[in-house]
């Protein structure tokens, strides 16, 4: 026995190298709201330069970006901005143009005296991001408010007055992306599952937050059975006019008109279609769009639906509706569905479901649900795809998706 423990002591210290090879690199990101100039004031500092060789930022067109001042070297051309950070504590600092025009008049993106309202996206660029080997960025988010503004909202968890933490998986450079909401503020918050729901409008714009919160609260049951995410945040942000006129989904995340009925007149529902996309997260390639809005307004039917709140002769009649508006459509296949293709679209996987459903009665009671679920594991799905996994599903071809629409 006294000569195995020198022995395991000694494969113990030889093993403890490799697990302390990786360094934790703190990355914070620091943001000064200034309505004067409807500007923010972006910082990025890296507590260790020397662990990553570059970012590379996609700054697109226009002059949305400037004055940038680097520790380090920077560069920037053509669209594009690179950073190689310098030894030890590296700081890039710049300034962002807040207000976007989604189109005349309408805007994602605004800042008042009173509040911003924007995505973290506009604020952090993309970037491609080239690190040492075992180097693990510890990302933060850090606002300064202008005076008299209260509060701060993104769809992170907060971890301090006007602090949040950015944590995503899928991306190898943690940036504060969804929507963010800063300034004088009515916040309701509950919890729904495992998940914390702030919904949050400024002041005085119109926003119907306990409607919100009590509809979420009776379909979120459903939502839950069909997509299995948990996530730890969801928030919901709005307001009125001159803001774009609809819905707008983003990671952990959406927005909605301060006008935006919970449920339009024609039976579906803007809210649990954008929080289709978030919680799906499925995209469209190869002129398969259809795929990503025709789910999102099948479930903005289905979810309420299953819930009770939709009656079968109610049911029928946005059918009918469906029917009228998508008489014109004769192919599915487009980069960006319009409201006829994507009601079409509702029709084909209403059918599908009802195939589905039909063929596995011995295999299961397989439904529509089983395929999402399949087409949420992919990052973009085409038609083909879609296809596949519904044959998968069902064991054989479907006679439902033998259609010159999809062609």
């Amino acid at each position: 026995m006294s000569l195995r423990l020198p022995l395991y002591s000694s494969l113990l210290l030889l093993s403890l190298p490799a697990f302390a090879a990786t360094q934790k690199v703190d990355l914070d990101y620091r943001v000064r709201f200034l309505p004067e100039s409807n500007q923010a004031e972006v910082s990025i500092t890296l507590e260790k330069g020397e662990r990553v060789r570059s970012l590379d930022f996609n700054l697109g067109e226009g002059d949305r970006f400037s004055d940038f001042k680097a520790d380090g070297q920077w560069s920037q051309q053509a669209g594009r901005g690179k950073w190689q950070p310098g030894e030890g504590k590296s700081v890039l600092s710049y300034r962002v143009l807040i207000d976007n025009e989604r189109k005349p008049g309408r805007y994602d993106a605004r800042m008042t005296e009173d509040w911003a309202l924007l995505r973290g996206d506009d604020l952090v660029p993309a970037a491609k991001l080239d690190q040492k080997d075992k180097t693990d960025l510890v990302a933060r988010l850090q606002f300064d408010l202008p005076k008299g503004w209260k509060s701060v909202e993104t769809g992170w968890p907060r971890i301090g007055k006007n602090r949040f933490r950015i944590d995503n998986p899928q991306r190898k450079f943690d940036r504060p992306t969804g929507w963010m909401l800063a300034g004088k503020l009515g916040t309701r918050r509950t919890r729904l599952g495992d998940t914390e729901i702030a919904i949050s409008a400024p002041i005085g714009e119109g926003m119907r937050r306990m409607d919100i919160m009590t509809f979420l609260t009776f379909v979120w049951p459903q939502i839950q059975q069909v997509f299995p995410r948990d996530p730890d945040k969801l928030l919901i942000v709005g307001a009125g006019d001159p803001m774009w006129r609809g819905g707008l989904s983003a990671a952990n995340s959406y927005f909605m008109h301060a006008d935006r009925p919970l449920v339009s007149e024609n039976g579906t529902s803007s809210l649990v279609h954008e929080l289709v996309h978030v919680f799906g997260r499925i995209y469209g390639r190869e002129r398969s769009d259809w795929i990503a809005e025709g789910l999102a307004e099948y479930y903005a039917i289905e979810l309420m639906r299953r819930a009770g709140g939709i009656s079968e002769d109610r049911y029928q009649k946005i059918r009918e509706q469906l029917i009228r508006w998508s008489k014109p459509v004769n192919s599915l296949r487009t980069d960006n569905a319009s409201g006829p293709v994507t009601a079409r679209a509702v029709l084909l996987l209403q059918e599908l479901d009802r195939e589905i459903r039909q063929k596995t009665k011995e295999k299961g009671n397989l439904s529509l649900d089983d395929v999402t679920r399949g087409l949420m594991r992919m990052d973009k799905v085409s038609t083909k795809d879609f296809i596949d996994i519904t044959e998968n599903v069902i064991g054989g071809p479907s006679k439902t998706l033998d259609t010159r629409l999809l062609r």
